[in-house]
C-alpha cells in the first residue's frame, strides 16, 4: 500500500507539470508580446528657446520649417555652463540629430558634443555659411565657428540630414 501512494504522488506531479507547461505555452503563443521600443515623445521647446535667447551671450539657433516627421525629443539650456544650448531631434529615418551651441572653448566643446569626431578636412557650404565636417565612430558633425560661439549639428544621421538641419537653423 505504501509503494502505491508514492507512485501516485510522482504521477500527479508529472501531470501537474505537464498542465503548467501547456498553460505557459498557450500564454506565450496567444498573448501578444511587443518587444519594440516605446515611441519617443515629442517635446515643445518654445519656452526654453525664448529663455535661452534672452539669457545667452550669442544668437541661439533653432530650426524653422522642418517637416513634421522631424521630432524634437530633448531640450536644455544651461547658462551656468558656458551658455550651453542643446536641442535633440529624431529625423524621419529614426536617426538622432542634435543642435549644440556654446561659448566654451571650441576644441573642448566640439570633442564633447560630437563624442570624439575629428575634423575631416573638408567644408560644406550651407545657406551661405561654411561648415566644417567632422567624422567619428559614433557621431558625425557639422561645425560652424563664429565670433564668441560654436554651433555643432551632430548625431547618427547622414551628412545630408545634418546639412538639412543646419540649413533650417534660424537665430530669431
Amino acid at each position: 500500500m505504501a509503494g502505491m501512494k508514492g507512485k501516485q504522488t510522482v504521477r500527479d506531479m508529472v501531470l501537474s507539470l505537464g498542465l503548467i507547461g501547456i498553460v505557459a505555452g498557450f500564454v506565450y503563443i496567444f498573448i501578444p508580446n511587443d518587444d519594440s521600443e516605446p515611441p519617443l515623445k515629442r517635446v515643445d521647446y518654445r519656452v526654453e528657446l525664448l529663455t535661452a535667447r534672452r539669457a545667452a551671450a550669442y544668437p541661439v539657433a533653432a530650426p524653422e520649417g522642418l517637416p513634421t516627421e522631424w521630432k524634437a525629443t530633448s531640450v536644455r539650456f544651461r547658462g551656468d555652463d558656458f551658455d550651453a544650448w542643446h536641442l535633440g531631434y529624431h529625423d524621419p529615418d529614426g536617426e538622432y540629430v542634435a543642435v549644440e551651441q556654446s561659448t566654451q572653448r571650441p576644441v573642448t566643446f566640439i570633442e564633447d558634443v560630437s563624442q570624439g569626431a575629428e575634423d575631416a578636412g573638408t567644408t560644406q557650404r550651407i545657406e551661405g555659411r561654411t561648415w566644417q565636417r567632422y567624422e567619428g565612430g559614433r557621431y558625425d558633425a557639422l561645425v560652424l565657428r563664429e565670433k564668441g560661439t560654436t554651433t555643432v549639428v551632430t548625431g547618427t544621421a547622414s551628412f545630408a540630414q545634418l546639412a538639412r538641419m543646419a540649413g533650417a537653423l534660424e537665430t530669431e
